[in-house]
């Protein structure tokens, strides 16, 4: 079978891509994702913050008014409890491509699109093949309009794809009043692949400490039919790449979001949990159903369930609603 694809105009092997994760901590676990047969590695984010924190600048803006909100200070992780500085994160970047075959895509997290934006040019300068963008925003300022917020991540990437010349993709929330529209413009504004989508991570609250703790909670794979949905809606759409992340948890998770029209299936919480040799069972299983099913190429199957491609488009809008509900009442 011919599992290659290709993703912002990289050649891969196969679409599965381990997404940004402590996988990608050392040169010995990625090495490990490689040999399982992971067609290319999103690198562990470098985060704004750990650029401000370089510089000295947030310990200014942390200090200040200290009195007033002492509280805040709690929130960002001392220097050296980051994974990497920045400058070992451009290290590990370098090595990494002295290292393995595949791919290795760079990962900023931030939002502003002040000095830091630099790093993508640095990220590029190590060796990167790539650049994904993740921005990370909550728009909780009740002044600040969804057009504000929009425009914001437009010039961000414009101002990233202005440094550097390899791709760059964007993974973004599905939290925008239009999705299609934001893709769109996204896409217009130089994006080479769209990342749907980034899992925002809620906070908890501890009732014996009367604290705001995080909460992290890996994926499951009902998770994974939002971005199925969108991934169907925007196919032929945009020219960007698009890529499915949150959760693919096995074979049949990656062949539908394939057939949806994802370029790559990108794979995170189901490593964590069982291990990277699941990369090699998930690729084993889509072999077996391609040739259970008679597709001969990744390419033949692509798209091939896009709300342009099947038989009721509308199943991918309201019309689904009405249909799922409709059924609860026949049983009743």
């Amino acid at each position: 079978m011919d599992l290659t694809t290709k993703y912002m105009g990289l050649e891969l092997k196969n679409p599965i891509v381990p997404s940004a994760s402590p996988l990608s901590h050392t040169v010995d676990s990625v090495k490990q994702l490689e040999d399982a047969g992971a067609a290319a590695v999103v690198v562990y984010s470098l985060f704004e913050e750990q650029i401000i924190h370089e510089s000295g600048e947030l310990d200014h803006y942390l200090s200040h008014h200290t009195e007033s909100y002492a509280e805040a200070l709690n929130y960002f992780p001392e220097p050296d409890k980051f994974n990497l500085t920045p400058y070992q994160y451009l290290d590990h970047i370098a090595n990494l491509k002295k290292s393995v075959s595949i791919p290795v895509i760079g990962s900023l997290n931030g939002v502003s699109k002040g000095g830091w934006i630099q790093y993508a040019k640095n990220i590029e300068q190590a060796g990167a093949d790539a650049l994904e963008l993740n921005i990370y925003y909550v728009a909780a300022n009740p002044n600040m309009t969804s057009a504000d917020v929009e425009k914001m991540y437009i010039e961000t990437v414009k101002e990233v794809k202005s440094q550097v010349k390899i791709p760059v993709a964007v993974k973004l929330s599905p939290y925008f009043t239009s999705m299609a529209n934001m893709a769109k413009q996204l896409d217009e504004a130089g994006a080479d692949a769209l990342v749907l989508f980034n899992r925002f991570y809620q906070p908890d609250f501890d009732l014996e400490k009367l604290e705001v703790v995080p909460n992290l909670v890996l994926s499951t794979n009902w998770e994974m039919r939002l971005p199925l949905r969108w991934i169907a809606i925007l196919y032929g759409h945009i020219k960007a790449s698009l890529a499915a992340t949150s959760g693919i948890h096995s074979h049949e998770d990656a062949i539908k979001v394939i057939m949806a029209g994802a370029d790559v299936a990108m794979v995170c919480s189901e490593l964590l949990t069982n291990g990277v040799g699941r990369i090699t069972e998930i690729l084993k299983g889509i072999e077996n159903w391609m040739e259970e099913n008679e597709y001969d190429s990744i390419s033949m199957m692509k798209g091939s369930m896009s709300q342009k491609s099947v038989a009721e488009p509308a199943s991918f809008e309201r019309a689904n609603y009405m249909k799922m509900l409709q059924s609860y009442k026949t049983l009743i």
